[in-house]
């Protein structure tokens, strides 16, 4: 009688095992209640509960994507951040958070050895369009390359006419643009002034800002119901051209050079 219910307790405690080990996954499932909240404090929770961050990538529209992996768990997700507050989170392959055990394979839904190939992929699945790298190996590592091309400012060299190499040049140029987003384009140790974020202001109060940043309008001229005004920084030599339409700064951009920017 003995046996048998120590017998009884050895099964209850393996069933037990085996129903519980999946809740405590830390998959996206679990982390639901992050989302819609500041980054800072999915970072925090992320952290409290096992996540290591692993990269952050992100694009000129402003989202921010980072990859977090559970060493517990043998589990990668994905982060998505706009505007500062959490959009979505996911799981990703863990070949997205350098790893190639687990289920890297089966996520992926790819040919043999895309998996290990992932772990040497500079870019990440939500660097294309559908969120998803190419079945084919070949294409990815056309992909990858017109990435990093792109992403480091290199020269465009599409040699196989490749278009995956064209869609990851593209994704590469986007990433930098958005990580130099501070930057004004201007070289040299005289300070340019900032103005990009004038676009979309109040005709009047766009022009005192852009007076008060050390800009005088040299030239104005007007084509139907829009008007332009050319702005000059002599200290820094920026030529800017305003856009204005219905009383707003339609469009502000620098246009490098005008016959009274001078």
């Amino acid at each position: 009688m003995k046996t048998g219910t120590t017998r009884l307790a050895v099964v209850s405690a393996v069933a037990l095992a085996m129903t519980a080990n999946p809740a405590l996954a830390r998959n996206a499932s679990t982390l639901s209640d992050l989302n819609g909240i500041r980054a800072g404090g999915a970072e925090a929770g992320l952290i409290d509960r096992g996540f290591k961050h692993i990269s952050t990538n992100k694009n000129s529209m402003g989202y921010a994507y980072s990859y977090w992996w559970n060493e517990a768990d043998k589990n990668c997700v994905q982060v998505e951040v706009y505007n500062g507050l959490v959009e979505t989170i996911q799981d990703a392959k863990d070949s997205e958070c350098g790893h190639t055990g687990g289920n890297a394979a089966a996520a992926a839904g790819v040919v043999a050895g895309a998996a290990i190939l992932g772990a040497l992929l500079a870019h990440k699945s939500n660097h294309h369009d559908n969120d998803q790298h190419y079945a084919d190996i070949a294409a990815e590592q056309s992909y990858d390359r017109g990435y990093k091309d792109g992403l480091y400012n290199a020269p465009y060299h599409n040699y196989d006419k490749s278009d995956a190499y064209s869609s990851g040049y593209t994704a590469g140029v986007d990433e930098r643009s958005a990580n130099l987003s501070h930057h004004n384009g201007y070289g040299g140790s005289s300070q340019a002034a900032v103005y990009k974020d004038l676009n979309g202001a109040r005709a009047a109060g766009g022009m005192d800002e852009l007076a008060s940043r050390g800009f005088v309008q040299v030239d104005n001229f007007t084509s139907g119901d829009t008007r332009y005004s050319i702005q000059y920084r002599a200290a820094s030599r920026q030529c800017l051209q305003v856009t204005i339409s219905d009383g707003h700064f339609y469009d502000v951009r620098d246009i490098g050079q005008h016959p009274k920017c001078r």
